[in-house]
């Protein structure tokens, strides 16, 4: 499938899930919509049927009942049930193959020896009545072959359906392990895997990359004065920004807490500090509302820092040096983007503790 093919499909499951969402009134939270969406994927059968099971009942579908399918069929500490169960299916499904394969063979080695023997008969036979019996029975061998051959052909066909359902499905759970559930963004899972693995890359190539370390301002402030839903709305925020500023090929995860990092493939210190500032800009231009009041709250703003690969860079110097320029963006206003070449020409005093 093409970058486009996908970009389309996806979309048309983006565009079903906010119709699911309007439709049942349901608020378009990210665990709303990601239940929305893989039922509109198809990518859980379980989780559509007993979506579909209260829709036939009731027309509609209450957020409390959309929680409960969430935490039965989606929520992360189920992962492990559901490859285990994934897995059990794939395999049950591959034993049948193997079954009908084996049967089929079993019936052609049959078809041999009776042909080999009809052979032999047919050879010494002047009766007339005795070959029509000999060739009655070939008949019979054929079509019970052909029969045993159309039931394979029927199983492998069905069997290669189940399991591509059953790829998707593991393709979603893969999904969901690797994203954090709150922004969408991928997960420290995820941004731990794809550094590794663009530091093995770098060493192999001449591409270089860098890295961004995001860090919201007065967020543990931010937090205890307006509450843990609110915070979790401005997370919500920030991960937007990103992912409206990054491309397609740069991974951009939630780092933990109120910190966030982008990986940015094949890019240079400059223009990644570019990115960075085009991210901070666009925090810093959404004002926010609390939901539940509708009391505005002003603009939040956010710090950046910047390092890029060197030679002889291992994962934690390439993280150290982006999170040293990440506190030197703090320490000397906030709002700010800092990279590792704003460290060469500061004072590099420590600072007395991290700042928020």
């Amino acid at each position: 499938m093409t970058q486009r093919e996908e970009f389309q499909r996806t979309i048309g499951y983006g565009e079903a899930a906010i119709g699911q969402l309007r439709r049942n009134e349901i608020p378009a939270y990210p665990r709303n919509y990601e239940l929305w969406y893989s039922y509109c994927a198809g990518f859980n059968h379980a989780l559509n049927k007993a979506v579909n099971d209260i829709l036939r009942a009731r027309g509609t579908i209450t957020p409390e009942e959309i929680n409960a399918i969430y935490t039965r069929f989606l929520a992360p500490s189920r992962l492990g049930d559901r490859i285990e169960e994934v897995g059990g299916k794939i395999s049950e499904e591959i034993n049948a193959v193997v079954a009908a394969m084996e049967q089929t063979i079993s019936s052609n080695a049959r078809y041999r020896a009776s042909l080999s023997a009809s052979t032999t008969e047919l050879s010494g036979a002047t009766d007339a009545e005795r070959i029509r019996a000999i060739v009655q029975a070939l008949i019979v061998a054929t079509e019970d072959t052909e029969s045993t051959n159309r039931l394979l052909e029927t199983q492998l066909a069905d069997s290669r359906k189940q399991i591509a359902d059953l790829q998707e499905s593991l393709d979603a759970i893969r999904f969901e392990s690797l994203t954090d559930e709150l922004t969408t963004l991928a997960n420290r899972k995820h941004f731990d895997q794809s550094i590794e693995r663009a530091v093995e890359q770098a060493r192999d190539s001449d591409d270089g990359f860098s890295l961004l370390l995001t860090d919201i301002d007065h967020f543990k402030t931010f937090n205890d004065t307006y509450g843990h839903q609110t915070g979790d709305q401005v997370l919500r925020l920030v991960g937007l920004a990103t992912k409206q500023n990054v491309k397609s090929h740069d991974v951009a995860c939630r780092y933990g807490g109120e910190e966030f990092a982008i990986v940015l493939p094949r890019t240079s210190l400059d223009a990644a500090r570019t990115v960075a500032d085009h991210i901070r800009v666009a925090v810093m231009s959404k004002e926010l509302v609390k939901r539940s009041t509708g009391e505005n709250l002003g603009y939040i703003t956010i710090s950046i820092g910047v390092s890029t690969y060197r030679r002889d860079d291992t994962v934690q110097s390439l993280i150290e040096r982006a999170d040293a320029a990440l506190y030197l963006a703090k320490r000397t206003g906030r709002n700010r983007v800092c990279t590792e070449r704003d460290l060469e020409v500061s004072d590099r005093r420590a600072p007395a503790g991290r700042v928020a």
